[in-house]
């Protein structure tokens, strides 16, 4: 297995043949499926990103959409709920952060404020998303989705599964070293629960390997998801076990970038894995 080595994110290189980066998730949802808008609260949220860090977290990703079906956020509403909090987060802590959009207009706000990465689950669906990143030089992550964000997708089939989310990944990544981005600054992500069973979302999780042999750092967003609600019959708030489990592996088989909630816990398995993996 070929590790992509480095990654040039906010003007800091890292070297992730060995250690993984933990990012932890910082929502600016009302209704997230995980914490039902706990962090929404301005107070709530700095306190939250503040707690992240504490337990270790090498960046922080604040989003202000939820990814599944819910209400309605207009572009207005997103760059209420996140541009301001991030320029406040830039100027509170010594940590790259990450924007979770899909928009455009939302991320390149974002970046305006000091935001070093775009999160984007909709696989560039913006036309305008890899201009953006380009002109502030900011990471991308490329994620697989089958349809587009917010849009149910219960039955989602492919010809070779694997195979397939591969080539959709390589080709976005082409896209935003067209657009004028090094490779240094971009992350693929195979997009588990974006339109896969839970059955397909493991067998994504155990093809970590062949991802990471692509010559990008994938991302690994698995952190209490319904893939593993459903192989281990776990509502969301008993997923813990089975989240670490999932982190774990995906940072053996090449995954550098862990997308978790539970930062103190991933960080202590993550640092571990790496004393193995550089153990002489």
């Amino acid at each position: 297995m070929q590790l992509p080595n480095l990654l040039d994110l906010g003007g800091v290189t890292y070297d992730l043949s060995s250690r993984a980066l933990v990012m932890g998730i910082l929502n600016r949802t009302p209704d997230s499926f995980f914490d039902r808008g706990a962090d929404f609260a301005l107070d709530a949220f700095y306190k939250k990103a503040e707690q992240l860090i504490a337990d270790g977290a090498d960046l922080l990703d604040v989003g202000g959409v939820k990814a599944g079906p819910g209400e309605e956020v207009t572009e207005e509403m997103e760059l209420d709920r996140v541009v301001k909090p991030i320029e406040e987060l830039v100027k509170r802590f010594d940590v790259p952060i990450s924007v979770d959009t899909w928009r455009a207009s939302v991320a390149r706000a974002c970046y305006e404020v000091g935001a070093a990465m775009g999160n984007d689950i909709s696989g560039f669906g913006d036309p305008e998303y890899l201009k953006a990143a380009a002109d502030h030089q900011a990471c991308v992550v490329a994620t697989h989705i089958r349809l587009k964000p917010r849009v149910a997708d219960p039955t989602p089939t492919y010809g070779d599964l694997v195979p397939d989310i591969t080539a959709f990944l390589l080709e976005r990544a082409e896209r935003a070293l067209t657009a004028g981005l090094p490779k240094t600054k971009i992350v693929i992500d195979a997009g588990l629960d974006l339109g896969k069973s839970a059955e397909q979302s493991l067998e994504l999780l155990r093809a970590s390997a062949s991802l990471a042999d692509q010559g990008y750092p994938p991302l690994l967003s698995a952190s209490n998801k319904t893939f593993l609600g459903v192989q281990f019959d776990l509502e969301v708030g008993e997923r813990r076990m089975a989240s670490l489990a999932a982190n774990a592996l995906g940072t053996a088989l090449g995954c550098r970038i862990l997308r978790v909630h539970d930062v103190a816990g991933v960080v202590k398995a993550r640092d571990e894995i790496a004393m193995i993996l550089n153990a002489s």
